[in-house]
Order: C-alpha cells, then sequence, then structure tokens
C-alpha cells in the first residue's frame, strides 16, 4: 500500500515540487496578516474576576489601558502644553494631571496633599494617561509609540502597554534572525554528519517549505502569540528534522538493494519513513497536545500551532524532499565525502559489559535531580524577561525610585456605594503595609477644591452610572508574596464595603497567573506522561517498556530542569511549564528508537547481552546525529535572543536533547541488562 504511494510520489515528483512552490504564495500572504499578540496575560481564562473586571473597564468605562507618564525638570505651562499634545493623540482617552482640576495660575498648595503628593516628587510631575483600547491592542500600542515620539528625553511613560510596545518592537527585530541562527548552525550539524555536502541543503528547504506553510496557516486562528512566533520555525526545525535524516538513509540502504535503481529504492525509502516516522511523531504530536490542557491558553497557542508543524514536516519529508533528492541527484553525487563523526558502535560491547558503573550513576544522580528540580526557582514578572535597557523598563524603575511606585491596582466600586464609606474604605486602604496612596474621585474634592470645580471629562473618567474607578498605588513588586498578600488585604476591605466590587490591574491578574499556571504545570505533565505511555504501550504491547522509557526521559527532564537550581538562576514561568512536555515528546524517539531494535533481536531469539549490544551499535548514531542537530536548531537562538523568555526555553531545550542523548545512549542499555527478565515476561511476543 504505501509502497503504491511511493512510486506515486517518484512518478510525480515534478509537479510535486511545482506545486508546492506555488502554495507558498498564499502561505507568505497568510503569515503576513497574522495578528501577533505581545501581551501573556491576555490569555488567563475569561471567567476569571480580574479579566472581567478588564472587560467592564473597557466596556464600560472605555478605558482598557493606562500608563503612568513621568516629566522631569519641565515648567508648569510647558508640561500643560504637552498634556494637550499627548490628548490629541489617536486612542488616548483621557489624561489627568493636576490642571485637569484646577488652573495652573491656582496654587498648587491649594490642592490635598494627597492628591499633591501622588503626583509630584522632587524632581518634577507624574500625569496619569488612559487609553480606550485594551493594554495590548494595536492602537494602545501605536499610541505609545507616538507619545514617546511626542516627548523629549525628561519624559518616562511606564506601565503595562509600554512595557508590551517595546516587547513588540524587540521580538520584532530578533525573530527573523532565529531562523537563520538556527539553519545555520543545524546545517553545519548536518553537513559533517550526512554523506554529501549537499543533502543539508535540501533538508532546510523543505523544512523551511513545511515551516511557511504552518506559520501562513495561523491566519486562521486569529492571532498567535510572539513566544509562539518566535519559537514556531526553530522548534518545527528542530523537531522534523529526523524525518529527513531517516529518508535519506532509507534511501541509501535500498539503492544497494535495488542495485542502483534509485526510482525503485525510493519508493521503497519512502514506505519505510513514512511508517517509522508516523511511530516517532506520534509522540511529538502527543507531547505538543498536553500543551492544549492548559487553562492558560498560551499552551493552547503552542501546542495547536507544533501539531500542525509536525504533521506539516512529516508530509513534506514524505513528498517534497524526495521529490528534491531525485531532480538534484547528479549534485548530490559530486558532494559527497565521508561522515566527519566518530563511529560511536564500538563502545556498544563496553556498555553492556559496564552496565552496573551506568547504573550506580543513575542511582546516584537520581535524587539531587529530583531535588533540583523540585527547587528551581521561577518568576513570574513579565518585565524580568526584557533586557533592563528599555525605555519602559528604565520609566518603571524610575517610578519606583521617584515615587515609590511599583504597581498600581485599578479598583471598580458599585456608584451607589455611599461617599462616606468610599472615603472610610480608601483609608483603611491607606493604611494596609505597601499602600502608597489609595485615591478616588472624592479625593480630589479638598476644603479648597468642591465638586463644581471638577471638569465633567475627569468626573467621566472616574464614575458612571455602575460603577466608580479608584487607583491605588503599591510600592511591591508584582508577583511577589508580599504583593500578594496585599492584594488578598485589599480584597477583605472592599468587600467590606462593596460585595460586589472588584480589585484589577497588572498585580491581581499575576496572582491569578501564579495559582492557574501552577494547577496546569501539574496537568500537562500528566497528560503528556499518560499519553505517551500508553502510545509506548500499544506501540511494544509490553506493560515494563513504557515504564522504563517514560522512568529514563523524565530523568533527563529532571537533570535538566535541576541544573537551574544549583546554578541559582531563575527560570520564566513558561519555561518551567512548557520544557518538560516538548523534552519528553521530542526526546522520547530516542529511546523507542534503541528499543524497536532490541525488541526485534529478542524476539529472534538472540540472548538478552547479543540483542542489547546490537541495539545499541545500530542506533546509537541516528541517535547522536538527531540529537545534535535539535541542539544546532535551538542553541544559538537561546544564546543570542534578549528576551528571557525565549532564550531560557531554547537553552532548556537544547541542554535537554544531549541529557535526553547521554542518558539513551549509556542508561537505557543498562536498564535493558537489569529488567530483561521482566520484559520478557510482560511482553507480547
Amino acid at each position: 500500500m504505501m509502497v503504491k504511494f511511493g512510486k506515486k510520489i517518484v512518478k510525480f515528483r515534478v509537479p510535486i515540487l511545482i506545486l508546492s512552490i506555488l502554495l507558498l504564495i498564499p502561505s507568505a500572504l497568510g503569515y503576513l496578516h497574522t495578528r501577533i499578540n505581545y501581551d501573556v496575560l491576555t490569555y488567563l481564562p475569561d471567567n476569571i474576576e480580574t479579566m472581567k473586571g478588564q472587560d467592564i473597564l473597557v466596556n464600560d468605562f472605555g478605558t482598557g489601558a493606562f500608563s503612568m507618564f513621568i516629566v522631569d525638570g519641565m515648567e508648569d505651562k510647558d508640561v500643560s502644553k504637552l498634556k494637550e499634545k499627548i490628548e490629541k493623540v489617536d486612542h488616548v482617552k483621557e489624561v489627568i494631571w493636576y490642571d485637569s482640576i484646577a488652573d495652573i495660575s491656582m496654587p498648587k498648595s491649594m490642592l490635598p496633599t494627597k492628591v499633591y503628593d501622588a503626583f509630584n516628587s522632587e524632581t518634577g510631575t507624574m500625569m496619569a494617561i488612559f487609553f480606550d483600547e485594551g493594554t495590548s491592542s494595536d492602537g494602545t500600542m501605536e499610541a505609545i509609540s507616538e507619545i514617546r515620539s511626542l516627548a523629549g528625553e525628561q519624559c518616562f511613560l511606564s506601565g503595562m502597554s509600554a512595557v508590551v510596545t517595546d516587547t513588540k518592537e524587540l521580538a520584532e527585530k530578533e525573530t527573523p534572525l532565529y531562523v537563520l541562527i538556527a539553519v545555520v548552525l543545524a546545517m553545519i550539524v548536518l553537513g559533517l554528519t550526512m554523506e554529501s555536502f549537499f543533502v543539508p541543503i535540501l533538508f532546510m528547504l523543505s523544512i523551511g517549505i513545511a515551516i511557511v506553510y504552518n506559520l501562513g496557516s495561523n491566519y486562521f486562528m486569529g492571532e498567535i502569540s510572539y513566544i509562539t512566533k518566535a519559537l514556531a520555525a526553530v522548534l518545527q526545525l528542530g523537531v522534523t528534522l529526523d524525518y529527513s535524516i531517516f529518508l535519506m538513509h532509507s534511501y541509501e540502504e535500498q539503492q544497494i538493494r535495488y542495485d542502483g535503481d534509485k526510482h525503485r529504492a525510493m519508493a521503497h525509502a519512502i514506505s519505510q519513513t513514512f511508517s517509522s516516522v508516523i511511530g516517532s511523531s506520534v509522540t511529538t504530536i502527543a507531547g505538543f497536545i498536553a500543551l492544549c490542557f492548559m487553562s492558560f491558553t498560551l499552551g493552547l497557542d503552542i501546542g495547536v500551532v507544533m501539531v500542525k508543524g509536525v504533521i506539516l514536516g512529516v508530509l513534506a519529508c514524505v513528498t517534497i524532499l524526495p521529490s528534491m533528492i531525485l531532480c538534484c541527484d547528479k549534485i548530490i553525487e559530486k558532494t559527497k565525502h565521508k561522515p566527519f563523526l566518530p563511529d560511536i558502535g564500538r563502545i556498544s560491547d563496553k556498555v553492556t559489559k559496564r552496565y552496573l558503573i551506568y547504573v550506580a550513576l543513575f542511582v546516584v544522580l537520581l535524587f539531587p535531580a529530583i531535588y533540583g528540580n523540585n527547587h528551581t526557582g521561577v518568576y513570574y514578572n513579565l518585565d524580568e524577561t526584557l533586557p533592563k535597557d528599555l525605555p519602559s523598563i528604565i520609566a518603571n524603575e524610575k517610578l519606583k525610585e521617584d515615587y515609590d511606585m511599583n504597581t498600581t491596582h485599578m479598583i471598580l466600586v458599585d456608584s451607589s456605594t455611599d461617599s462616606a464609606d468610599v472615603g472610610k474604605m480608601l483609608n483603611e486602604m491607606d493604611k494596609v503595609d505597601g499602600i502608597k496612596w489609595a485615591l478616588g474621585l472624592d479625593s480630589l474634592i479638598g476644603p479648597s477644591v468642591p465638586a463644581s470645580m471638577i471638569p465633567d471629562s475627569v468626573t467621566r473618567s472616574l464614575k458612571n452610572d455602575k460603577y466608580q474607578l479608584v487607583l491605588a498605588n503599591s510600592e511591591y513588586k508584582v508577583a511577589t508574596d508580599e504583593l500578594n498578600d496585599q492584594i488578598k488585604e485589599l480584597n477583605t476591605i472592599l468587600h467590606k464595603y462593596d460585595e460586589g466590587g472588584m480589585l484589577i490591574g497588572e498585580g491581581p491578574l499575576t496572582a491569578d497567573l501564579i495559582d492557574i499556571t501552577d494547577k496546569d504545570f501539574k496537568t500537562v505533565s500528566a497528560v503528556s506522561i499518560g499519553i505517551i505511555f500508553v502510545i509506548i504501550m500499544l506501540l511494544f504491547k509490553s506493560i515494563s517498556l513504557p515504564i522504563i522509557l517514560v522512568g529514563v526521559i523524565e530523568f533527563a527532564i529532571f537533570v535538566n530542569m535541576g541544573i537551574p537550581y544549583y546554578m541559582g538562576t531563575k527560570l520564566p514561568f513558561v519555561a518551567s511549564i512548557v520544557i518538560g512536555t516538548i523534552q519528553l515528546g521530542s526526546t522520547v524517539d530516542y529511546a523507542i528508537l534503541m528499543t524497536t531494535r532490541y525488541k526485534r533481536e529478542r524476539n529472534h531469539g538472540a540472548n538478552k547481552y547479543d540483542s542489547i549490544t546490537t541495539a545499541h551499535r545500530v542506533s546509537a548514531q541516528s541517535i547522536m546525529v538527531s540529537a545534535l542537530s535539535f541542539f544546532a536548531a535551538t542553541i544559538g537562538v537561546g544564546l543570542y535572543s534578549n528576551i528571557d523568555m525565549i532564550s531560557s526555553l531554547c537553552i532548556l531545550m537544547a541542554r535537554g536533547a544531549l541529557i535526553s542523548m547521554v542518558v539513551v545512549i549509556f542508561v537505557l542499555p543498562s536498564m535493558f541488562m537489569i529488567f530483561d527478565k521482566v520484559i520478557v515476561k510482560t511482553s507480547k511476543g
């Protein structure tokens, strides 16, 4: 059946290539028209209170995002002019400064002290800018860029939207280079390990076409996250390279078998590749499907894009790549050379003979690895993933230094709540540890500023018929224990005066993020181990083999995730959730490859020692090439990227591939030596 398919591919190789090139046009258009989301917090579930509160802000107040804007060393009348200019920027809804309440000519000392202190420091003054769209919407990001062009060097724009805008600029600058770095490094590894210098170019072209198809088809998802966009190409390259290598090896074997009849050899190579690649891609796909079970939907975003990527990669490998190889046959023959990789098969005897050494090493390393894995620090603060010299990060630092402001909470209170009660509530909030001030519409009205003096536009920004908005300012940093305790305390006070009141903003959102991703981590691990366990069980018709294989790769994951703990580095939260699943899904193939051969030898009646040695000798080389090319595809991006979320993920993947390789080459055969009797008894056939 599959040989027929192979023969069809060989026969129609030229039309296949022409079609594959034509399909690049709609894919490129799709890629260019896919919106990229730069705000990770938007992936929180819609049904939590903080997300509902964000919607109320946009729908009822017409306020999505807001930023604090610091102006240093500028005279009041110039500040006022700048404020007027900013108000004219598209998507800026309202700018509140002290001239919103009173004329500049009125001495500042007449303002309520609390308001005065909140908006002024020794070096300058600050205004609050409200936008009419969400934190990461295109309109808000355009407005941020425009405000920056209006303001001089002594002005600083802070807040989540500014951070998102900087992330966008940095990611857009870096992402094209990621692919370039990955391709160059992977080509070097393939050039050394394959038998022709030209074949790696064909690999890159066929995988490249599959990557463009994948990125183009994201158009139907509406939008993807910048993390997905940055990782998709590199990950797809790393994960699907194996399939191409496999096809080439198979084709070389079949040429010997069919005495140089290349078309026949390729048809059989396609059929062979297809059946074995289906097996290895299923586990990889299973790993990515596990990510879709996260309630933090960034997992779904990465999962769906990568599942498409693997499927397209498999299809390209049995259709586009064979057509290319046959069409470029003469060039491949001209560029042949001996592979430069040492023959690792020579050590197979030694691995099997000295298996107790590797088992001892495994046992010794197991506990420190588990301990490190369980104690690796994770951070949730999104601006920590960015370089310190970005304008938004500098502005946030300045807010902290000059105004003691780290985080601003927005509080929605029912507008029918009595003024006196709101006043009492604000006073109680002021006393909470780390709260610098809590201000509402009533705070602006002091003995010298009657309510009638406050312009309607300001009143409308802070109060409507359903809700009134209160701002509370915290000295604590987002995602710290202090801030999360403070949020609980503020919520208690708020619900005492208004049961339906809501506390929203970056702080409460991040607190939810911590709770949700903590649960997600457990879900994803359980689902990925479960699916892959079942796949291996069905593949080998055995109860003991899935335990051994998953156990061995999980050990490699613990070592990989434990290293940051002993090196004293913290990981961004996304990395800690996704890496285990990706490493399990994409490197368990190494173990499956060796196990398949071991089982075949055992079934043919070879004894334990010979079966394991043969399995090792035959598969160790392929495992090395596969792990090294995965390493090459990811390590460059890990070292180059300035966005920690992307660089730490790539470094973890690169290191994970090498660790899995070492564990499969040394520990897995030793496990077979020990558990051979158990395996024979608990496996069918």
